[in-house]
């Protein structure tokens, strides 16, 4: 097989895509737009540097490559340029964004190759376990993602895009109702929500929306979709001085853990699929990762542009990955 190339594997998430690809034992390239930064990090491997607006440029580290996992942010400034590359390369793309506007932009191109935006912890996880939770349906009446975080301590990337979200959406919020995003100056309500044993009964932000919104529409049938965040996560996103990720263990995991709590509603009926982990950051890794080595094997039920959820055997691939898992 040739290098699947990870693009931006100097940055947090980039470098658990890198060692996620390693563990499994396939062949890896890094790029980005440091030089120097990869070859300290990633010296014995192969190389890659490139620009990401520089069209040349950015085909040389995708040439005979076996596809591509843009792990750098802004999505906003680097997922439109990596895919073009991709296509030119004739190869697959396979995202972290969390951007709602990027991974919308995204969702809008077609394609002959695989495109998967949001192969992540946001919009990628909640997608599999709504896809799992209504096994052969294909509609419903809502579904609700509440993400239980112990903590949330954001990384400088996480920041930034956050950044390029509020400024493109001038600082209004956003929801998706009524089978569309809708833009709205409403201010945050906050809620209970009763997540698994042991994290309970819980203060969250209600429409704290996230890409599951953008993901979960496009191969569902649903006019409502809401996200939920726990008080203190979306305190500490909110907190300038609250700082990076830290590790604690040998695989660089932070202390962080993370119960998604997803309920399908559809004619009178729920549906319940929860999974339980550690790092949010982290666990993006084997979801990028899996999703690269099935479509190199031939493992996918969609083609062009899809979510992970299309694309994929919802149940077969979250029992694949270090989670504890309530399925129906």
């Amino acid at each position: 097989m040739n290098a699947i190339v990870v693009y931006g594997a100097t940055g947090h998430t980039g470098h658990f895509v890198v060692e996620e690809l390693l563990r499994q034992n396939l062949p890896t390239a890094v790029s980005g737009r440091n030089a120097a930064a990869l070859a300290a990090q990633w010296g014995d491997l192969d190389v890659r540097p490139a620009a990401v607006d520089d069209p040349h440029a950015l085909d040389l580290p995708l040439k005979n490559a076996a596809a591509v996992i843009n792990a750098a942010g802004p999505f906003a400034t680097t997922a439109a340029p990596i895919i073009d590359a991709a296509a030119r390369a004739r190869i697959p793309y396979v995202d972290v964004a969390a951007e709602l506007e990027a991974n919308v932009s995204t969702f809008a191109r077609e394609s002959a190759l695989p495109v998967i935006p949001a192969m992540a912890f946001y919009g990628g996880l909640g997608d599999l376990l709504t896809t799992a939770a209504l096994g052969e349906r294909t509609s419903a009446d809502e579904v609700h993602v509440a993400y239980g975080l112990s903590s949330w301590h954001p990384t400088a990337g996480t920041r930034a895009a956050g950044q390029v979200s509020h400024d493109r959406r001038n600082g209004q919020r956003v929801r998706f109702s009524g089978g569309r995003l809708q833009y709205h100056q409403d201010p945050a309500v906050q809620e209970n929500w009763t997540f698994p044993d042991p994290l309970g009964n819980r203060r969250v932000i209600a429409e704290f929306t996230m890409a599951d919104v953008i993901t979960i529409p496009t191969h569902i049938a649903v006019p409502e979709v809401r996200t939920y965040m726990t008080l203190e996560a979306a305190g500490d996103l909110a907190d300038s001085e609250t700082p990076a990720p830290a590790a604690v263990d040998e695989l660089g995991r932070s202390d962080q853990t993370f119960v998604v709590d997803v309920r399908v509603r559809t004619r009178g009926e729920e549906r319940r699929a929860t999974a339980t982990g550690q790092d949010i950051y982290a666990i993006s890794a084997p979801l990028a990762v899996g999703a690269v080595r099935r479509i190199l094997a031939g493992q996918t039920r969609s083609l062009g542009v899809a979510s992970a959820g299309a694309m994929f055997d919802a149940v077969e691939f979250l029992k694949d990955l270090p989670l504890t898992l309530d399925l129906p």
